[in-house]
């Protein structure tokens, strides 16, 4: 069965379905839409009873790019400086933020939710709210030249779902974090961040050997098993760590450098302002000295 939405599409073979994000023109970039059909999909599959097992993965040469982010920063605001305003030049309302991206999270989320193992198949890039997406997933097999990473940690950007911390620890999910680095697949799987890397001409045979195998396990035991080991997850505080980050993305977009991010992305353009802060240069320089009172 093959089912299209607007923004992916919808497989089913035997007792497995395949989730695409089909926006290979953007490399797969989240839009609008794009994270409720997410959802859907998952939904599908689980009240599918021939379904025992979920794979993600992107059209084209990428999982997914990250939030389709570049008419929003290059949009003129009415206040390019001073007070914070939204996208729209609107000023900034932190819980209507909230509302949106932590509807966003939640939809990533139904792949972690999901009764049925969500296996996500990675080539290309899965950056920024592309990392969102795969590591919602119980499992992730990269190619070995991909890439995986949370730029905009560096400024404008959390990552709303968090899951950073919980697959790698404390320390590497700080040392991610606090340099936005992009990693390899290889790189990614010797630190535990993903299940395994393997050449980019065995990747589609490794997912589906790997789901092949899980598909023979009855539903309720993949369940049990999922529902278990993902509430040792949620008592360790995930929704709560969730709900602070969400809230610190949408503070990150509005700080005196994220302000400042957003004004370089109207003046140079999107890519230019990127390439910027991932240079390594100091980000912000004047926006940075404006010292705090209390």
């Amino acid at each position: 069965m093959i089912m299209d939405f607007e923004h992916i599409t919808y497989e089913t073979d035997g007792r497995i379905a395949t989730v695409t994000l089909n926006r290979p023109e953007r490399l797969n970039a989240i839009c609008g839409g794009m994270p409720r059909e997410i959802r859907e999909a998952v939904e599908l599959a689980n009240d599918d009873h021939d379904i025992h097992v979920i794979v993600l993965t992107g059209a084209g040469r990428a999982f997914c790019a990250g939030y389709d982010l570049v008419e929003s920063a290059e949009r003129p605001t009415s206040s390019p400086s001073g007070p914070a305003v939204d996208s729209h030049g609107r000023p900034w309302d932190p819980l209507v933020d909230f509302e949106m991206m932590h509807r966003n999270t939640q939809d990533f989320m139904a792949l972690w939710r999901s009764y049925k193992p969500t296996i996500a198949k990675v080539r290309g890039y899965a950056v920024a709210g592309g990392s969102d997406i795969a590591l919602s997933c119980d499992l992730v097999v990269m190619s070995e030249d991909a890439r995986i990473g949370y730029p905009p940690a560096r400024v404008w950007g959390c990552p709303t779902t968090a899951m950073w911390v919980y697959r790698l620890g404390a320390e590497r999910a700080k040392r991610m974090l606090f340099t936005g680095d992009l990693i390899t697949g290889k790189e990614a799987a010797e630190i535990g961040l993903v299940l395994e890397a393997v050449p980019a001409e065995e990747l589609d045979d490794r997912v589906q050997a790997l789901a092949e195998r899980m598909q023979g396990v009855p539903r309720n035991q993949l369940m049990m098993h999922k529902l278990m080991i993902n509430q040792a997850i949620e008592n360790m505080g995930l929704q709560q760590t969730q709900m602070f980050a969400t809230l610190f993305d949408g503070a990150a977009r509005h700080s005196p450098e994220g302000v400042w991010f957003k004004k370089r992305s109207e003046e140079v353009g999107f890519k230019q302002a990127v390439q910027e802060r991932d240079s390594g240069d100091p980000i912000a320089p004047e926006a940075s000295r404006t010292p705090y009172k209390f």
